[in-house]
């Protein structure tokens, strides 16, 4: 693995690597023992969209591995005014040791990725996001103490974070069912490359169906950056796809909801479910900070 652009850029014996790895520096954080493995080294982080979570995870990140971030907005580099973004690669790869890339359209992340010579990494598409899976499934390992043989369920909308959860479920033999409208599904190209991984893959309608013995239930958001426009007839669509106390019942007793953050509260989950006894949101955004520390060190100590 040279970049992070896909989930399928990993094999299952990296994840794990990087998982335990997150595991460690998780550990040491906490005891306060220093981890400056990064020394001296910086990383540029480009945004074309806004963020919070992905930014001050990285950000402190570096930090906490003795190492910078630079905090690189699309609108305020040349990027911006017309330069491309294989000659933005080019350049901001000689003076960094590794990029980031928070963006609207998948393909600027391959070719931030095919100009590069230090490791990219995809903080976010419109066709995946691979470092969400990678803290979502430290956080699953964390209250399952396992990830082979579960049942993760999706409820909603198939979008980009679906779309990695397919491909990182497929790497580590975790069953995944995806619940959602129909013109809602997750790519189908996704879908036949994890069938192709191995991976056990569902697509269907009914949520309260999707969710009998489910292990894991995840929701986000129903509109996302891009989607403004569709809001009243994405509400109207995805409405009977709430994650609620009625349909965490049909679960396992000891199910986890997961929500990839930020959460609008009444829509795709409820306040009760979002602040309940089976929510793990909170652990799960904190692990992305160590999940991320983990992937940085593979690709750039």
């Amino acid at each position: 693995m040279k970049h992070l652009i896909s989930m399928a850029d990993m094999t299952h014996d990296e994840i794990i690597e990087v998982l335990d790895m997150a595991d460690d520096l998780k550990e040491k954080r906490l005891r306060g023992k220093v981890t400056d493995l990064l020394k001296n080294r910086s990383l540029g982080m480009i945004f074309e969209k806004s963020s919070t979570r992905t930014r001050v995870s990285f950000e402190v990140a570096m930090c906490d591995l003795g190492g910078h971030a630079l905090y690189l907005n699309a609108n305020d580099m040349q990027l911006g005014r017309g330069e491309t973004v294989g000659d933005t690669s080019e350049v901001l790869s000689r003076y960094l040791y590794g990029l980031i890339a928070r963006v609207y359209s998948h393909d600027t992340v391959k070719q931030l990725a095919e100009h590069s010579r230090v490791p990219v990494i995809n903080a976010l598409s419109d066709h995946e996001h691979p470092c969400q899976i990678l803290a979502d499934l430290l956080t699953i390992r964390e209250y399952k103490d396992r990830l082979k043989d579960l049942k993760y369920v999706w409820v909603g909308d198939g979008n980009n974070v679906c779309n990695s959860a397919i491909l990182g479920c497929a790497l580590v033999d975790m069953e995944i069912v995806v619940a959602c409208p129909p013109g809602y599904e997750p790519d189908a190209d996704v879908v036949e490359q994890a069938r192709e991984l191995g991976g056990k893959v569902t697509i269907m309608n009914d949520p309260a169906e999707a969710v009998v013995d489910a292990d894991i239930l995840y929701a986000d958001v129903w509109v996302s950056m891009g989607d403004e426009a569709e809001r009243d007839k994405r509400l109207n669509d995805l409405g009977p796809y709430q994650i609620n106390n009625k349909l965490v019942e049909l679960a396992k007793p000891d199910v986890i909801v997961m929500h990839c953050l930020p959460a609008h509260r009444g829509e795709e989950i409820s306040a009760e479910v979002m602040d309940g006894p089976h929510s793990v949101v909170f652990d799960q955004a904190e692990n992305r900070m160590h999940a991320q520390k983990a992937l940085l060190l593979k690709l750039m100590a």
